[in-house]
């Protein structure tokens, strides 16, 4: 078979790496945004442009007409570009630019919900005007500000931690009103953040591990908001979590897709990944995105036993649930190295170098350049690195030798997947659950 794959993360680089691992496939076509130096290796043609030039991407796919595609970030769905590749006859085990309003639009998501009937919204409501914006927020007590569309993993501002007062969250909101023309206020949550995946082939949903991610820069969940400074799953379920947690996450999903189905006319094709929180009476969705988290993925896809191949064909064909997807039964914990001063001010363009291999620990390139042996920094996440083992405890270690060895001017979270932080987090919820 040919794939062609869209993007060039470290997302892109271990799905890259699942299809190519495939019997079935025999080419891997690339179109990135910029050269990934572990991609390039297991591509038959690989080409840089801009993500979200439909027309473009449709022409590289159509001169080598894939027998399916793959799209790896959100701005390219919400763009269209699966649509495109439709166009011409070529399927994808990702979402329409309709589905990926999943995504795409907060607001679209929240009322979806609304409208059937579905668990897990907080209390919300959509503006596409500055009425009445400032008496609904003071109603709530403490908010969370939304953009509408997407904003790099800078659209979701949470009062105590972007803004300290109702004023300043009504003030960002205008300003995601003037940007998106329309705005989504919220109630603030309290509890545990965790993300499940799912594969959906427009009628079935087949859940992955869960997995608790790490936004804030600095370690004890300190600093600025980033795109993930890593990521750890246990054997089953998180240590934080009930069984009836990912029982009352996995409806939502189920009912989100049979929503969206009769909303749309068509069933939802690809990756729904659920960013959800446990509060102390159930489960409440944050969001949804239309793809396949990073760092999340680096856990997911390290423990897939499937053939990836196979998943994407039955999320095509809508026969997942003819397919007996397994996951390995580890732990697993994945730790980013970042430029120093990232997400703020990255230092750009300096050399970093590994001292030493580890066997075992995945590795995964995101914004990098290779220079012989070393790499040279661009500015946002460089490197993803990846364990798994029986324990979480072995994972952390293994993958923590990994992000030491690396030389250079970056930094990485010390505490992510270590017993420490993951106490605390049982710690919170057992509180707020009592």
């Amino acid at each position: 078979m040919k794939i062609a794959l869209i993007g060039s993360g470290a997302r892109e680089h271990i799905i890259a790496e699942q299809l190519a691992r495939s019997p079935q496939c025999d080419q891997l076509y690339v179109f990135g945004n910029t050269l990934n130096p572990g991609i390039e290796p297991l591509a038959a043609r690989y080409h840089v442009g801009n993500l979200t030039d439909t027309k473009a991407i449709q022409a590289f796919v159509d001169e080598y007409r894939p027998d399916f595609a793959v799209v790896g970030p959100e701005a390219p769905l919400a763009a269209g570009v699966v649509d495109a590749l439709l166009e011409i006859g070529i399927p994808s085990a990702s979402p329409t630019q309709a589905m990926a309003q999943l995504e795409s639009s907060k607001g679209f998501t929240r009322e979806l919900l609304e409208k059937y009937g579905i668990s897990g919204n907080p209390e919300f409501k959509v503006f596409t005007s500055p009425d009445g914006l400032k008496e609904f927020a003071e109603s709530l007590g403490q908010i969370v500000v939304k953009a509408d569309g997407l904003h790099g993993g800078k659209g979701v501002l949470v009062q105590g931690d972007h803004f300290e007062t109702i004023d300043q969250g009504v003030e960002q909101a205008r300003a995601f009103l003037k940007s998106d023309g329309q705005v989504v206020i919220e109630e603030k949550l309290v509890g545990q953040e965790f993300s499940l995946m799912s594969f959906v082939d427009g009628d079935h949903v087949i859940d992955m591990l869960p997995i608790q991610d790490h936004k804030r820069a600095y370690e004890n969940d300190q600093g600025p908001n980033t795109g993930g400074m890593g990521t750890y799953s246990d054997r089953e379920n998180l240590p934080f979590l009930e069984a009836s947690d990912l029982t009352a996450a996995h409806q939502i999903t189920v009912e989100t897709a049979a929503a969206l189905k009769k909303e749309l006319g068509t069933g939802f094709k690809g990756i729904m990944y659920g960013g959800f929180m446990a509060v102390k009476n159930g489960v409440r969705l944050i969001e949804y995105n239309a793809r396949f988290g990073d760092p999340e993925v680096m856990n997911a896809l390290t423990l897939l036993k499937t053939d990836l191949v196979e998943v994407c064909l039955a999320i095509i064909h809508g026969t997942l649930d003819q397919l007996n997807i397994e996951f390995e039964k580890k732990a697993t914990v994945c730790k980013y190295i970042v430029p120093k001063g990232y997400p703020e001010n990255p230092v750009k363009g300096e050399r970093i170098h590994q001292t030493k291999a580890f066997q075992g620990v995945g590795v995964y390139y995101a914004s990098v350049e290779a220079a012989g042996d070393d790499w040279v920094l661009g500015g946002s996440r460089a490197m993803a690195f990846v364990a798994k083992a029986d324990t979480l405890e072995e994972a952390e270690k293994n993958v923590q030798k990994a992000v030491e060895s690396i030389q250079g001017p970056i930094f990485f979270r010390r505490d992510i997947g270590t017993k420490t932080l993951i106490d605390q987090r049982i710690e919170m919820m057992r509180a707020l659950r009592k």
